[in-house]
């Protein structure tokens, strides 16, 4: 199985037409569906249900799709770790994790690597603990961020100097609203939205009533949890500082942005007691690092301190 065909698989799922895949590729039809049908017959499976004007992937062909991008991606990445010319290093540095303001921290790393390296590039990939630590794993990203928990055994880790504060997302107009503090009784009863993630850390502080929770919605993104609650269809249970400002509830910053997105007005109210979260930057133990990577690791090791050991 050439590395060549796989690409062109990736352009027909992609496109969904073996013409139109076909022209993206600079490639004849009867060519790009000859070398389909020997892929078939190498990997003895139907990769297409054929109709008349679109195509399909079959389940045999979603499992390839999937197999394929990690394939290709990691290829096309090892290609550019190695264009380097000269003295110069170039390359990409691929970060994931999740929903946090403690971004800006990588944010400043990333503007003094720019400055004296232009030519490295990044690439942020966001999603939950579980997604990041998968692509870590396969050595799809350089670096995971990871909010509360972090296997130290698994992963060297360095700790950034800041905490996540939990809380209550909630339309302005609602009854907590009028809280200064969110308790857990207060959340009794209540229709809850609640990161499908941060479960766990969740229930322990509810303490006993973590069992009985009305839980109406889980999410991944908080951004799309917190249209929830403007709509009015529950609290949101969240990090402060990603859809409502870092400090005053009734900014004219969260007024504007709150009409421009179309929410009526929503808010945050911290969680008492006090729920906190620490933020781990991790990589993989004993990894080999691009120039462009290992950059970026010195960097962040220089101004945030030495790796953390369980």
């Amino acid at each position: 199985m050439e590395f060549r065909t796989l690409r062109y698989f990736l352009m027909i799922a992609r496109e969904g037409t073996i013409l139109g895949a076909a022209k993206v590729l600079h490639v004849s039809q009867p060519a790009l569906s000859r070398q389909m049908k020997d892929l078939e017959r190498e990997l003895g499976c139907t990769l297409f249900n054929r109709g008349s004007r679109h195509i399909e992937l079959t389940e045999a062909g979603m499992r390839l799709r999937k197999r394929a991008e990690e394939i290709v991606d990691l290829m096309e990445r090892t290609e550019t770790d190695f264009l380097v010319s000269g003295d110069t290093i170039t390359g990409e540095v691929r970060i994931g994790g999740g929903e946090t303001p403690t971004v800006a921290l990588i944010a400043e790393a990333i503007e003094q690597i720019r400055n004296n390296y232009p030519q490295i590039t990044f690439n942020l990939f966001s999603g939950n603990g579980v997604d990041v630590g998968e692509r870590l794993d396969m050595g799809r990203l350089d670096f995971g961020l990871f909010i509360g928990n972090v296997n130290h055994d698994k992963y060297e880790t360095l700790k950034l100097p800041a905490k996540d504060t939990w809380g209550v997302i909630m339309r302005k107009d609602s009854p907590l609203a009028a809280h200064t503090a969110i308790k857990p009784e207060d959340l009794r009863n209540q229709p809850l939205i609640i990161s499908q993630q941060a479960r766990n850390d969740m229930s322990s502080w509810f303490g006993k009533s973590a069992d009985n929770l009305n839980v109406v919605a889980t999410y991944n993104l908080l951004y799309n949890a917190s249209i929830l609650a403007s709509k009015g269809i529950g609290y949101a249970l969240g990090l402060n500082g990603l859809v409502t400002p870092l400090i005053s509830n009734d900014s004219s910053y969260l007024q504007a942005n709150t009409a421009r997105s179309g929410m009526p007005g929503i808010t945050f109210r911290p969680l008492e007691p006090a729920l906190k979260a620490d933020i781990f930057i991790a990589w993989k133990r004993y990894q080999s690092f691009s120039p462009a990577a290992g950059v970026f690791l010195e960097k962040i090791k220089a101004l945030w301190g030495s790796t953390q050991e369980a």
